[in-house]
């Protein structure tokens, strides 16, 4: 965010608390936007800054002076510098991806370590040299435009991969001949979309939407996704469509192929909450025709492989914690018939594949990865061996397949992939990266905290060994979306710890750490349960001895910025800093853009009086409050976010900047090209995090030394 634009007024000569004193803001025009809903009047005074920034010459001149401004500012904390040069050396290792076996071939990612995009390789053989398929690096003067999604065709001959250019969700996928690297066809407007290949390579299923209107690409709600089939060699134009629900625009759709080739299957959602409805298109019949065999949008339903037509399905249909089922496809009673095959344990399952004719069932302990291995009639069969403890993920490859890879991280661990032979039950290392640091010096510990309810919440302290007593503290937490929040190595992250600071991850209700109560005890009418947590979270640790005043700081980004922007009106107090990242910020707007409606489950309907109460009552955006001091916040967010559109962070920051908060800085980084997270190039990923721990060391006290 080094850019070269006019200096709104700063006094730079004074210590930080004086010089937020004297800090001009940018003027942000106020229009007198009232919208009363179910008797109240709520006021929106920053309506005009969910304007795109690249047709509004209004929203471009306050993105640049706030860009101006933070920059000043940053540029005067003397660990940014410290922390961007050795976030350089940390993140200058090599980093692979899990590999996808196809016709013998072994498709990979890798990343040198400073390379802004990971680069696609091939490799014939298991433990072969790799040679470059795609290299992005080129595509783009900036290194923000990246691969996204890529998938090899059965006799891995052809690959079909997607483009994302400057961050963006939206995709254009083209097809490359593994053989000779020649680049043809080209689809556009796919979002949200796997890349599923016919058996016989002719050609692969894609989701997509209709092309938006002329300016409205970042901002348009996201409706009426339509599964096409692309045959190779032929124009966009030519694709039929497979499967479309014109009555219900709301409806998403994604499709696979399983891996004998003959059966289609669609999972259709309607919002983020795990709720599928589930449809069947039989490839072999002469007539295929969409069969839907699970209705009604209510249950969990994933595909962990097939034999012929049983099929194997994780659900959490009677098993909030998971189960494994088994149908038999060929049947054609009205309902399909389920066998249960795994039944819900204690532990969360987390997911399954069919492999060499083993059922790998991975499950969730305490936020920690087991895998249980599993005959198709549901006898246990053993465990994978795992490293230690931390997260594993990985598992793909086919029924008749007796290898699989994976993934294992923890939070001193660098990602590591590892062969597993199902025959013989063995893991070995199959990529392992060498970085810049000693494990051995830090400790990972998980300790359980009662939250405001008295619920018990796991949480995890990471810290160098020699770091006792109260230490600045950096706590993290997401809490949505049924998504857990497992222990993983962060390049960036060490760099906060190396100079002595201590990281906390809490997780929190709202994420799936223990299935689907844990969940639904974190949303809609239940969404203050996520702050009391994150807020108790805190708590504990000054009264622990971990962090001391004025020595914590909070981040989260997405539903984790609108957590971060929840508890920081919420107790303002509590904490010295604070670093929301493109949080969703105004909770009675958020529906109206682009993937914004799809969030519901989680947040509700500003539309209904119920919801729009719960809303109402924490939305960041509307409940700053005036002669509270509160922290030091370095908001964050990014041009080309059409995930959680940066509006919600603009109008946030101008609101903070309007009131009498205090004297610690409210700031805006704003990062150009890029996006939600996804693509973003490795020297925008240094410089965003120099900033942030820069700023946090500065309000936390963290004094930051060279590292030797």
């Amino acid at each position: 965010m080094r850019l070269t634009l006019p200096l709104i007024a700063l006094v730079l000569a004074a210590p930080a608390q004086l010089q937020a004193q004297t800090m001009h803001y940018p003027e942000t025009r106020r229009v007198t936007q009232v919208d009363e809903q179910f008797g109240v009047k709520v006021a929106d005074p920053y309506r005009w800054l969910e304007n795109d920034v690249r047709t509004d010459a209004e929203v471009a001149k306050w993105v640049a002076d706030e860009n101006a401004l933070t920059n000043a500012y940053l540029a005067t904390l003397p660990g940014r510098d410290i922390f961007a040069a050795r976030l350089k050396t940390l993140l200058d290792y090599e980093r692979f991806g899990v590999p996808v076996k196809k016709g013998g071939h072994y498709f990979y990612t890798h990343n040198s370590g400073l390379q802004n995009q990971a680069v696609l390789y091939v490799r014939d053989s298991v433990d072969g040299a790799g040679r470059v398929l795609i290299d992005p690096n080129g595509w783009s003067k900036d290194g923000a435009t990246a691969l996204a999604e890529w998938s090899p065709s059965e006799d891995g001959k052809k690959l079909a991969y997607a483009v994302q250019d400057g961050g963006t969700d939206w995709r254009t996928v083209k097809v490359l001949d593994v053989a000779t690297g020649a680049v043809s066809d080209t689809i556009e407007w796919v979002k949200f979309s796997g890349l599923a290949w016919a058996k016989d390579g002719s050609g692969f299923y894609y989701s997509r939407f209709a092309a938006p209107a002329a300016g409205a690409k970042f901002q348009a709600l996201n409706e009426n996704q339509q599964i096409y089939f692309h045959k190779l060699g032929t124009a966009q134009a030519a694709d039929p469509l497979i499967y479309a629900t014109p009555e219900s625009p709301k409806l998403g759709h994604t499709a696979q192929v399983t891996d004998d080739g003959k059966w289609l299957v669609i999972t259709t959602h309607e919002g983020t909450d795990n709720r599928y409805q589930i449809t069947v298109i039989d490839l072999t019949a002469p007539k295929p025709v969409p069969r839907t065999i699970f209705k009604g949008l209510d249950y969990e339903w994933s595909l962990a492989g097939n034999v012929g037509g049983t099929f194997y399905w994780v659900t959490n249909k009677n098993a909030p914690r998971g189960r494994i089922v088994a149908t038999n496809l060929y049947a054609r009673s009205a309902e399909v018939p389920e066998q249960e095959l795994v039944a819900q344990g204690k532990d969360v399952l987390d997911g399954a594949s069919l492999v060499g004719g083993k059922l790998l069932v991975s499950y969730l302990a305490d936020v920690k990865s087991e895998i249980r291995r599993y005959t198709l009639d549901g006898k246990p069969d053993g465990v994978v061996p795992l490293p230690g403890i931390g997260a594993a993920g990985g598992f793909g490859g086919e029924e008749g397949d007796p290898e699989t890879f994976f993934a294992f991280t923890s939070f001193a661990t660098p990602t590591t992939i590892y062969r597993y032979d199902v025959k013989t039950g063995q893991a070995t290392p199959w990529a392992a990266p060498k970085v810049a640091f000693d494990p051995a010096r830090y400790t990972v510990e998980q300790r359980f905290y009662a939250s405001k309810d008295g619920t018990q919440v796991p949480m995890f302290i990471v810290r160098r060994k020699d770091v006792s007593g109260p230490a600045p503290t950096l706590l993290y937490a997401y809490g949505g979306f049924n998504i857990s929040v497992t222990p993983a190595f962060s390049a960036t992250r060490l760099a906060w710890l190396e100079q002595g600071g201590v990281l906390a991850v809490a997780n929190i209700r709202g994420g799936g750490e223990y299935g689907k109560a844990w969940h639904d005890g974190g949303r809609l009418a239940n969404k203050q349960n996520v702050f009391d947590d994150f807020i108790a979270a805190g708590e504990y640790l000054k009264a622990q001895g971990v962090t001391g005043k004025d020595q914590l700081v909070i981040q989260g980004g997405s539903n984790g910025g609108l957590l971060v922007g929840a508890v920081t009106n919420q107790r303002p107090d509590l904490f010295a800093a604070a670093l929301p990242a493109v949080g969703v910020m105004d909770m009675l707007r958020f529906d109206r853009f682009t993937a914004g409606r799809y969030w519901v489950d989680d947040y509700g309907y500003p539309s209904k009086e119920a919801d729009f109460k719960t809303l109402y009552a924490y939305s960041p955006y509307h409940n700053i409050r005036a002669g509270k001091a509160y922290p030091a916040i370095l908001a964050e967010t990014a041009d080309t976010d059409d995930r959680v559109v940066p509006g919600h962070t603009f109008k946030y920051t101008a609101m903070l900047q309007s009131l009498d908060l205090g004297p610690k800085p409210r700031l805006v980084r704003i990062e150009t090209r890029a996006g939600h997270g996804s693509g973003k190039p490795t020297d925008k990923v240094i410089a965003e995090t120099a900033d942030a721990w820069a700023f946090a060391a500065k309000w936390t006290g963290l004094t930051v030394k060279p590292v030797e």
